[in-house]
C-alpha cells in the first residue's frame, strides 16, 4: 500500500500450538467418548457432543510436519517441550485471549467453540502472538440461533471443507490424507468463501 509501511519481526515459533475449548467439539470431543478427558484435562461424565464446559480449558497440540497431523498433548508434555515457566504464561493468556473473543462473538450472535493462536519468541526471547488470530481458519465458530447440544451445529469454519475431505475418494479409494490432496471442487471453495464472509458480517455488523 502506497504511504505505508508495515513493522514485522522475525520469531522462533514455538513448537506447540495453543488451543482453549470452550466447548467439546472436533477431536476433544472424540477424545472426550475415550476417556473422558481432553488432553489430560478431566471433564464431567454425561457431556455430549458440542456441550458448553463449565470453564474454557487449555489443551495443547504438537506443529506436525507438512502432510502429518497435529497430536493432542497434555500440559505437562508440553512443559517438558518449551519449559514449565513459557508454557504456563502461554496458556495464561491464550485463556486470557479466547475468553475476551468469546464474549465480543456472543454479543454478536456467534459462539467460539474453540480457537488456536501460535506464539513465537522474538531476538531478546520476548514471547509474542504470531500467525493469523480469531479467523475461521483457526477458529470454530457456530451461529448461536443454531446451536444444539447434541449434533454439530452448522459452522462459519473450515468444517464444510474437512467434512469434504473425509468423504473424498482418489483413485477409487477414500483419501488416505497424504499429499498430494484431492482438488476442491469450485462449489466447496465458494460455500466456504460464503461462510467465511457471513461470520465477518456478523461481527462487524
Amino acid at each position: 500500500m502506497r504511504g505505508r509501511s508495515m513493522l514485522v519481526k522475525r520469531l522462533r515459533p514455538l513448537p506447540v500450538e495453543a488451543v482453549v475449548r470452550g466447548y467439546l467439539a472436533g477431536s476433544g470431543w472424540k477424545e472426550y467418548q475415550q476417556n473422558q478427558a481432553v488432553c489430560g484435562v478431566n471433564l464431567p461424565a454425561g457431556l455430549k457432543n458440542a456441550s458448553k464446559l463449565q470453564e474454557p480449558i487449555f489443551t495443547p497440540a504438537t506443529k506436525a510436519d507438512m502432510g502429518d497431523h497435529d497430536e493432542n498433548i497434555d500440559f505437562a508434555r508440553m512443559s517438558e517441550i518449551v519449559g514449565a515457566e513459557l508454557a504456563s504464561k502461554v496458556r495464561e493468556i491464550s485463556i486470557a485471549l479466547y475468553t475476551t473473543a468469546a464474549t465480543l462473538a456472543l454479543s454478536k450472535g456467534l459462539i467460539i467453540a474453540d480457537t488456536k493462536f501460535e506464539f513465537g519468541l522474538d531476538a531478546n526471547d520476548e514471547l509474542m502472538l504470531m500467525d493469523e488470530v480469531l479467523t475461521p481458519d483457526s477458529s470454530r465458530y457456530w451461529p448461536l440461533d443454531g446451536y444444539q447440544e447434541g449434533i454439530n451445529p452448522p459452522s462459519y469454519d473450515k468444517q464444510f471443507v474437512r467434512d469434504w475431505l473425509e468423504a473424498a475418494v482418489v483413485d477409487g479409494r477414500p483419501w488416505n490424507k497424504r499429499p498430494p490432496a484431492p482438488t476442491l471442487p469450485a462449489v466447496v471453495v465458494e460455500h466456504t468463501a460464503a461462510r467465511y464472509q457471513e461470520a465477518l458480517q456478523c461481527l462487524f455488523a
